[in-house]
Formats: structure tokens, sequence, C-alpha cells
């Protein structure tokens, strides 16, 4: 009896130190293999309107969005009224015969005046917001974006400049190495950015016409052979971003999604390192993510 509960008592405890252990290997594989970042800025079924905003950038153009929502709102409400009286006022059986009215100074001043205030309300913001996107202030670094039929190269100029090329995932593929990732939206390797952190995008085509667009940026460039644009972001938020080519660039239009890994500056810089080891380039400075150029 005696040596039955001893046994018993070792099996328990044997049981439980497995346990432990077993807990304790599963959380050495998940430090050495962290989970897959969320997939936060990704359309959605049956979505209607701007995708929520993740930039700065993106958050003047809801701004803008909502300021011009008003405005036309109006202006139909009005027309719609106008012309809702008209056919009321002056119908066949209350004016068999119609009135001809044949100048009248102060409507044709109205009717002259008051759109051009209209368009100043909405230029007023608008230049302010195209200003605002296009040239970056402080940022840490840049990257530049070359698109190609049909893949997106991303260079890094500040960190020993290495190349990472991005191209659509196929369907099995996506399906065995990043399950959660949309559907013609995965592609092999990201642009990789660290969150909170102002960066310079500059803009080429290699060989035609090409729009780097990702929901929720805010930012949309047109990248052009021989010409270089220049816009910026600052995500807030760490996580997976995607968007496609807006320009309709040739059959393979459809098969040039985007994406961007948002992550903390940390794992920004341990990515670079590992790009620069894997390209055989020596690192120039211990911190990828915070050290800004000395020549602008």
């Amino acid at each position: 009896m005696v040596g039955s509960r001893r046994s018993g008592a070792f099996g328990i405890l044997a049981a439980i130190v497995g346990f432990g252990a077993g807990l304790c290997a599963a959380g050495g594989a998940w430090a050495q293999t962290p989970p897959s970042p969320p997939v936060i800025g990704q359309p959605m079924p049956w979505q209607v309107g701007f995708p929520p905003p993740f930039t700065p950038l993106m958050d003047k153009v809801d701004s803008l969005n909502d300021l011009l929502f008003v405005i036309i709102s109006l202006i139909c409400a009005f027309v719609l009224g106008l012309l809702v009286y008209v056919v009321w006022r002056f119908r066949a059986s209350r004016h068999p015969v119609a009135t001809a009215v044949t100048h009248n100074t102060l409507l044709e001043v109205a009717w002259t005046v008051v759109p051009i205030l209209i368009l100043v309300v909405i230029a007023i913001p608008s230049f302010r917001l195209l200003y605002y996107g296009d040239k970056a202030v402080d940022a840490a670094f840049t990257i530049k974006v070359v698109g190609h039929q049909w893949y997106w190269e991303y260079d890094y100029p500040d960190q020993g400049n290495f190349t990472v090329e991005s191209r659509i995932l196929p369907e099995a593929d996506r399906l065995k190495l990043k399950p959660t990732n949309p559907r013609m939206l995965a592609v092999d390797q990201e642009m990789v950015i660290p969150a909170n952190t102002t960066i310079r995008i500059i803009g080429t085509g290699a060989d035609t016409m090409h729009g780097w667009t990702v929901w929720g940026f805010g930012l949309k460039k047109t990248v052009i052979p021989g010409r270089l644009n220049e816009g910026w972001i600052n995500v807030r938020e760490e996580g997976l971003y995607f968007g496609q080519c807006s320009q309709i660039c040739g059959n393979g239009h459809a098969y040039m999604p985007i994406a961007v890994n948002v992550v903390s500056k940390a794992n920004f810089d341990a990515w670079v390192a590992e790009k620069k080891k894997s390209a055989g380039l020596a690192p120039k400075s211990d911190v990828a993510s915070a050290a800004i150029p000395a020549n602008r």
C-alpha cells in the first residue's frame, strides 16, 4: 500500500516536471520563431469608403474627404430642392403660358460667384494637403521603391544599400507559408519598416509606369521611368499592411501586390543586420532605424 502510494506520488511529480519542461521548450521555440505579425491593413468584404487611417497623412485625407462630403451633400440638397420647387411652382396647370425672363443680373452674378467661393474653400485645404504629403520632414531614412513588370523592388540606401525584391506568392505557397495573409496580396518578401518613424519614399519605374499605393497610408505615388517621385509615411501600429499597383501597367498588373511589415525598431535593426549579413555588407551603425543620415 505504501509502495503504491509512493509510486503514484512519484508519477504525479514526474508528470508535473514533464509538463513544466514542455512549457519551457514551447516557450523557447516561441522565442526563436515569433508568431506572424497581425494583418491590419487589408480590404474588407462589402467595404464602402476609406479604410481606417494608419498614418498622419491619411488622417488629413480623411478630414478633407469629410469636408468634401458635406459640401457635395449641401449642393445636391440645394439642387434637388430647386428642381422640386420649379416643377411644383411652374407646372403647366398653373402656368399655361410660360413667362419669358431674359436677364437677371443678381442671379447671374450669384451663380458665378458662389461656385468660385466653393472652389476656393476646396482648394485651400487641398493644396495644404498636397504640400504636407509631398516632402518628408526630418525623415529617419529613405527607401527607394522601383516598379518592375511585374514585381516591386525596395532599396535601403541608408542601411548599406541592400535590395529586397517582392513578388506575389502563388496560392499553393501562400496556403503553406502564409495562410493568414489575404489571397492575391501575399508576397514572398515584404517591405519592412519600423513603427512610429518618418520614412521618405522615393519611387521610380524600371520599365513602365506603376502606382505604389497602400490603403490606409494616404500615399499613392506613380512611379515613372526616368523620374523620382517623393512621399513619406509614418505608421503608428505594428502589423502587416497591404496594397496594390494602381496603374494599368500591363497584363501582370493584377499580380503586383504591395505588402509592408511594420515592426518595432529593435526588430527592424535585427532584420537589417540579417539582410546586411546575407548581402555581405559590413554594418555601418549599430542602430539602423534611429540614425539620420548627415547629408540630405
